[in-house]
């Protein structure tokens, strides 16, 4: 594995923050981003996929982004649900410290930004939104996916927005067999060769 992969806690690379017009929730916005982590020139195409849903993000409560890069999904979900906590983990540092600075730029307050191990253990999601990081390889995704959609509250729901030819169908099949009694999951949005797969506790 590169250590500079946009999974590695620390990249090697050097920190050069650089800032991109981007489109938030609506709003056109300047961020900072750098090397060393998701998509640093853009919203990936698979966020802005997904980010086209934001109108099913619940209102209020804890709600969780697996994997924030710079932080497009936690800045929206903050703009969207301003009564929210949203909690942005990732394994990368440097993801985290851009999604932070970038949330105090805009304005926006009610975004945590944590590692995993670092989320309390008694928290529970009203919603669930991330473009997963499928490259760590399926066993590590699956790891990842049972740690986290089993805190979904009763009634509450996971988005997740994966890559057609990067395994959507097979991660679909896998949560339907995987998750815990009273989960479901079905396919809800099919574009851009990306597939939303959503994922409801039915409690």
């Amino acid at each position: 594995m590169s250590p500079d992969h946009y999974f590695s806690e620390a990249p090697d690379s050097k920190f050069k923050p650089k800032e991109i017009s981007v489109t938030i929730d609506g709003k056109s916005v300047v961020v900072t981003t750098s090397g060393g982590i998701f998509s640093p020139d853009h919203i990936d195409q698979g966020t802005q996929v997904l980010l086209e849903h934001l109108s099913e993000a619940p209102p209020s409560g804890n709600i969780l982004d697996i994997g924030c890069g710079w932080g497009p999904i936690a800045l929206a979900l903050a703009s969207r649900s301003s009564q929210a906590t949203i909690w942005a983990i990732d394994v990368n540092q440097r993801s985290l410290d851009l999604t932070a600075a970038n949330a105090a730029r805009l304005g926006l307050k009610n975004i945590r930004t944590l590692k995993p191990e670092e989320v309390p253990e008694d928290i529970t999601f009203s919603g669930i939104w991330s473009n997963p990081p499928i490259r760590v390889g399926k066993e590590v995704l699956h790891e990842i996916l049972q740690t986290w959609l089993p805190r979904l509250e009763d009634s509450a729901e996971a988005y997740l927005v994966v890559q057609k030819n990067l395994g959507a169908d097979s991660l679909h099949r896998w949560l339907e067999t995987e998750m815990p009694e009273g989960f479901s999951t079905i396919r809800v949005e099919t574009a851009k060769g990306f597939r939303i797969l959503r994922v409801k506790n039915r409690g």
